[in-house]
């Protein structure tokens, strides 16, 4: 892939580094102005003030956890209805960051795109098991892109995306080298450092802006405790990235075949969600735990992992619900509910290995931990994001050499045996 930009001079570094600053800060505003609204839409259909929506599942009779999500996917479905019917003269423009990099303008149709987090936000806080940070990334890009169009030339407006969508993965995930990597490794392809330095400075400083907002710094997930690790764990990790190695693209395929099954129905949009919600809130009434991106289970488990028959049964219900969320096309990100995928695999492994040799709970978290880099390696191609982006996340950075080799096996092993990251297939399917 050719260059970005070259390497500028003092003057116009400082000046791409002055407008990276701004970006941030943009970006992070944009991350929580969608926080915020979902919030707010949490409090006002579902009397939940916990940030939590498993609790919020949990304290409602059993017909409205069966029929809100379906309400959710119906509602978000209907706008995205009404909005292709309302656009359908209209030439197609990119509606997400990726289009819009892979674009020859670097340009998004702004108003389509303003309606995809819209509709995310009503699938998500109606409790579809689809992740919130992908709408709140895309914000964050649309806010460079608005600003970039105004205020920068045109041959540069690609790498303001670009650091805006890093900005607002370090501003969900509190990850501003892993959000930096991400445009590195799975955006650009390559590390390039020329748009790299703008593209970190933008992810740190909308990192500290988040902090500056909510009172001070703090991880997104805190892991009970570790053990010491010895040469028997680096091995136990390695097994662990070879299982998620061959259970990224297993998991690609099955999200595939889920879409593949909801388009063989021929449904609109609005029912086409509603089915896929419906799924979410019959899944719910087994456990509540299947709603949402997964991120109120996912700090439990950290905390302290469940039995082998708990976290199976939850497993496959929440598996099941992410298939049943992304399959119906419901507007949102797959990232957290990748993370909660791995981070079940991971223990399951765990409690298996403890079956011929007693263990602990300390080898399930870091099990569970390892899992979590190695599958979202094996999925997104890119195990050095994968491995920063969980040491930001859980703070546990003596796990980063381990964290690392099992990442870099699981990659290498997932494109071997299929060649397309989920977010590759994404900008294909979308073009």
């Amino acid at each position: 892939m050719q260059r970005l930009h070259h390497y500028p001079d003092i003057k116009a570094m400082f000046r791409r580094l002055l407008i990276a600053t701004v970006i941030g800060v943009l970006a992070s505003l944009a991350v929580a102005l969608f926080r915020h609204a979902m919030y707010l839409g949490e409090w006002l259909f579902l009397s939940n003030d916990s940030g939590s929506l498993v609790n919020a599942a949990g304290g409602l009779v059993w017909w409205r956890r069966l029929i809100t999500p379906a309400l959710g996917g119906l509602a978000a479905g209907t706008l995205l209805w009404a909005w292709q019917r309302h656009t359908q003269q209209r030439p197609h423009a990119p509606t997400d960051y990726m289009e819009a990099l892979e674009s020859d303008e670097g340009k998004f149709d702004t108003s389509s795109s303003l309606i995809k987090p819209t509709a995310s936000l009503l699938v998500v806080v109606s409790g579809s098991a689809i992740g919130r940070e992908g709408a709140m990334i895309l914000l964050a890009a649309l806010a460079a892109s608005f600003f970039a169009q105004r205020f920068t030339p045109k041959d540069e407006w690609k790498l303001w995306i670009a650091c805006g969508a890093a900005a607002g993965m370090a501003s969900a995930y509190h990850a501003p080298l892993a959000g930096s990597l991400f445009i590195a490794e799975i955006l650009f392809g390559t590390l390039m450092l020329a748009s790299l330095g703008p593209v970190v400075i933008a992810a740190v400083v909308a990192l500290l802006s988040t902090q500056l907002m909510n009172g001070g710094a703090e991880l997104l997930y805190t892991t009970g405790n570790l053990p010491a690790l010895n040469a028997a764990h680096y091995g136990l990790m390695l097994a662990t990235g070879l299982v998620c190695g061959l259970g990224g693209p297993l998991l690609i395929w099955l999200m595939d075949m889920s879409h593949r099954v909801f388009l063989t129905l021929k449904l609109s949009p609005p029912w086409q969600l509603a089915l896929g919600g419906l799924v979410v809130g019959l899944l719910s009434l087994l456990t509540p735990a299947v709603w949402g991106n997964g991120y109120s289970v996912v700090q439990g488990f950290l905390l302290s992992p469940p039995s082998f028959a708990i976290i199976a049964g939850i497993f496959l219900c929440k598996l099941l619900a992410i298939l049943a969320s992304s399959g119906s096309g419901a507007p949102g990100g797959v990232f957290t509910p990748t993370l909660f995928i791995g981070l079940a695999v991971g223990i399951l492994f765990a409690n298996t290995w403890a079956l011929v040799f007693p263990g602990d709970e300390a080898m399930a978290i870091l099990l569970g931990v390892t899992g979590m880099a190695t599958l979202l390696a094996a999925t997104t191609h890119a195990p050095i994001m994968s491995t920063l982006m969980i040491c930001e996340m859980t703070g546990q950075y003596t796990l980063l050499p381990g964290l690392l080799i099992a990442c870099v096996l699981a990659s290498v092993l997932s494109r071997t045996l299929r060649q397309d990251s989920i977010y590759r297939q994404h900008v294909a399917e979308h073009r």
